[in-house]
């Protein structure tokens, strides 16, 4: 085994900056660092700067420049997104529909929203994480206002059917606002086809820098302020703006989105060779999220008869990164929402490693989790009694 080797496939998490993307960064901290609010030439370059990088997040998803905001990231736009239309349209109702398994950027601004006056209606999702269009459908009241739907989930990996969402928003007169955080660089977006009226992106998700994000809201949506200051982002987001990494989510999007079709085909090869091998050399371990409408890199299986933080301390230990469907890193006892609300029991959403591949990995790395992950698997169910019970036939 080589103690060596660093394999990292936890880019749903984040993603290192790539060299390109930082080159186009440099000069705005140090040469051309001019604040973009300024009239003389250094702050009219940054200005320009700017709108360059916007002129580039909307040509990726099919908006107009205009309608592009920037943010510090997916959970301000999130936040921005959801309590900017509910405030904006309290008038003509009060009624929030989103899903079980979305982020907690939505899930926990939709709760302070219901201590405001709000009601929030929590979408079921189906055992493969896709969302039940029925009971979308028959949630909706002439109170409705925002419907918010994830394009596709951080840990499962599943795709929505955004454009059918989109159309039964519209067909209602309803906003209709997707977390697109995960999608953008592995999905083919189009705003205005999938009739999407607000969408939220992070740069750090696509080989971007952190602290740094944007919402797309079509013209004529009406939000109020979440940050208010001075004149920036056409007077609805107040404060200087993060010039630096502006340019830099600018330049990942472009390359981001330059050639999904190639990227996605790479990555699922790779991801297939994963799963597949996973599948065939570790017994009792079912795999989560949709068989195919998933994202290209993502790997969510369960292991039953393991803890989910021994598996990725282990992993660790062999260099190899990943994340776990179990909290208990971030200080909770409770198993992933997600995982739940797709029909896990506690005890094997317990034992979920979600591994995410992106643009470095190789089938080298792919080799050698094949090689050290059965094994660390296989040590921790010898330590198990359930394990034991289980083979000698009891229950």
């Amino acid at each position: 085994m080589d103690s060596k080797r660093i394999v990292y496939m936890d880019h749903a998490a984040t993603t290192y900056v790539k060299p390109e993307v930082l080159e186009a960064m440099l000069p705005y901290f140090t040469e051309q660092f001019g604040n973009p609010s300024s009239v003389y030439t250094l702050g009219r370059k940054s200005r320009s700067a700017i709108e360059e990088a916007r002129e580039k997040v909307a040509k990726a998803i099919g908006a107009l420049p205009e309608e592009i905001y920037f943010t510090g990231g997916g959970s301000e736009a999130d936040n921005w997104a959801i309590k900017g239309a509910a405030f904006a349209n309290r008038a003509k109702g009060n009624h929030i529909i989103t899903s079980k398994i979305e982020h907690h950027a939505i899930l926990n601004t939709c709760e302070f929203l219901e201590k405001q006056g709000f009601e929030v209606t929590y979408v079921s999702v189906d055992e493969n994480g896709v969302i039940d269009l029925e009971e979308l459908k028959n949630s909706i009241t002439d109170k409705t206002i925002l419907i918010s739907i994830m394009f596709a989930n951080n840990e499962i990996g599943t795709i929505q059917p955004i454009e059918e969402i989109g159309r039964i928003a519209k067909e209602r007169g309803i906003i209709f606002h997707t977390d697109a955080v995960q999608a953008i660089g592995n999905v083919e977006i189009n705003v205005k086809d999938m009739n999407i009226d607000m969408l939220s992106l992070a740069a750090h998700k696509f080989y971007g820098p952190k602290g740094v994000g944007a919402l797309y809201v079509r013209k004529g949506i009406r939000i109020e302020n979440l940050i208010h200051g001075g004149g920036q982002e056409r007077k609805r987001r107040g404060g200087t703006e993060n010039l630096p990494g502006i340019v830099g989510l600018g330049k990942a999007i472009e390359l981001a989105t330059a050639d999904i079709e190639g990227h996605n085909a790479r990555i699922r090869a790779l991801r297939d060779r994963l799963l597949n091998g996973i599948l065939e050399k570790i017994p009792y371990t079912k795999l989560n999220g949709h068989p195919e409408k998933r994202l290209p890199g993502n790997i969510n299986v369960s292991f039953k008869f393991i803890e989910g933080e021994g598996l990725l301390l282990l992993l660790d230990q062999s260099g190899i990164y990943g994340s776990t469907g179990s909290a208990c890193s971030s200080g909770s006892l409770d198993p992933s929402h997600v995982l739940l609300a797709i029909g896990l029991p506690h005890e094997i959403a317990h034992g979920s490693l979600r591994l995410s591949l992106g643009d470095k990995n190789t089938e080298e790395d792919v080799d050698y989790v094949l090689d050290v992950l059965p094994k660390i698997v296989q040590r921790l169910r010898d330590m198990s009694p359930l394990y034991e019970n289980f083979i000698k036939g009891g229950r």
